[in-house]
């Protein structure tokens, strides 16, 4: 068995989706990056390179290729499941946690744990989503950005 860690984070801007778990939620400011810029999905795509020691997203998905302006992460997220199971790996479970002042996550966390696990062929059960506030402090409190930190527990196939 092995272990990793991700973790993502993205200012919020005008003009932009806010994108998190494949679920499109309504609000007045989206994250702002080179992809959809969805932070959940991304920590998640960390934590499996991080398990199978190979890299990050980055690496993989670099923000300077065109290809992947404006990509759907959920995309990004399968090809990166089919990378672990051809390093002959699967996924136990995953435990992330969302960091946002707002909107409020908990209406939309059904969705996207079903948008993970439906990308990754996992069960739903295997896949937590937790939200927290920063009680107004720092730059995820005072609604500027967006965090997001998944571990997730692999084993051979």
């Amino acid at each position: 068995m092995r272990i990793g860690q991700g973790y993502d984070l993205h200012r919020l801007a005008a003009g932009r989706k806010l994108i998190l778990g494949g679920v499109n939620i309504p609000h007045k400011t989206g994250l702002l990056g080179h992809s959809d810029a969805d932070a959940l999905v991304h920590s998640i795509i960390d934590a499996i390179f991080g398990a199978i020691a190979d890299g990050d997203i980055g690496r993989h998905f670099p923000d300077n290729d065109l290809k992947y302006k404006d990509a759907d992460s959920l995309k990004l997220l399968s090809e990166t499941g089919d990378i672990l199971k051809n390093k002959g790996y699967k996924i136990i479970n995953i435990d992330s946690t969302i960091i946002a002042q707002a909107p409020k996550m908990a209406p939309f966390i059904d969705l996207m744990r079903a948008n993970i696990s439906n990308t990754l062929k996992i069960s739903t059960n295997d896949v937590s989503i937790k939200a927290k506030t920063n009680e107004g402090m720092d730059s995820t409190g005072k609604e500027e950005a967006i965090q997001a930190y998944a571990i997730i527990l692999i084993d051979k196939i």
